[in-house]
């Protein structure tokens, strides 16, 4: 279905699974709005699912008279919203950081993808953010390596800059080569002039 937004009044936390009375009211308005509003529905679309939300919401959800505190939601929305942080404009992302091991050929596995890392790299264990568009690897804190997230499993993605290119071979010339001969060479060449010399 792809994302999906919603904004509610209420106050959202993270409680221990334990404590069975706050974790209960927790959860009791993601229950409420599963039950009363998902149940028996169906979206076109995400705008769809989004504009019924909404129509339920400001006709539903906010005129009620909330059963815990015996007050109308929109009414004590309206008396706390001066009291309320706006959320950033920033669109929210979330980051998923993880640590990987360094393979023999110098790769990390990210959900089941492989992405390179420099050959100068020390470490083998490595820190990696699982963006939603890229993969961003960190050794020691400064970021080494990015890499757009790969499609599918199994795939591979090198990044050419990451491979120290090979040492290039150049071919010894022929005045290097005779420097490098030795005096056997040069006796045996004198020995063969002088046994093919023709006597006067």
């Amino acid at each position: 279905m792809g994302q999906f937004s919603v904004t509610i009044y209420g106050a959202t936390g993270s409680v221990l699974s334990e404590n069975q009375q706050t974790k209960g009211k927790v959860e009791r308005p993601f229950r409420y709005i599963r039950q009363d509003f998902f149940l028996a529905r169906s979206f076109r679309n995400l705008d769809d699912l989004n504009a019924q939300f909404t129509q339920w919401r400001e006709t539903v959800a906010n005129p009620r008279v909330h059963a815990a505190t015996d007050r109308v939601v929109d009414e004590a929305f309206a008396e706390e919203r001066s009291t309320l942080k706006e959320l950033p404009a920033l669109p929210y992302s979330a980051v998923l950081t993880i640590e990987r091991r360094v393979s023999h050929e110098g790769m990390i596995s990210v959900d089941r993808n492989y992405y390179s890392v420099p050959d100068t790299t020390r470490r083998r264990t490595l820190e990696v953010q699982n963006h939603t568009q890229d993969i961003r690897i960190f050794e020691d804190g400064i970021e080494i390596a990015r890499h757009p997230v790969l499609e599918g499993k199994n795939k591979r993605r090198v990044d050419p800059l990451h491979r120290k290119a090979p040492p290039k071979r150049t071919a010894p010339s022929r005045n290097s080569d005779r420097l490098h001969r030795s005096l056997d060479f040069y006796d045996a060449v004198g020995r063969r002039l002088a046994s093919e010399r023709v006597p006067a």
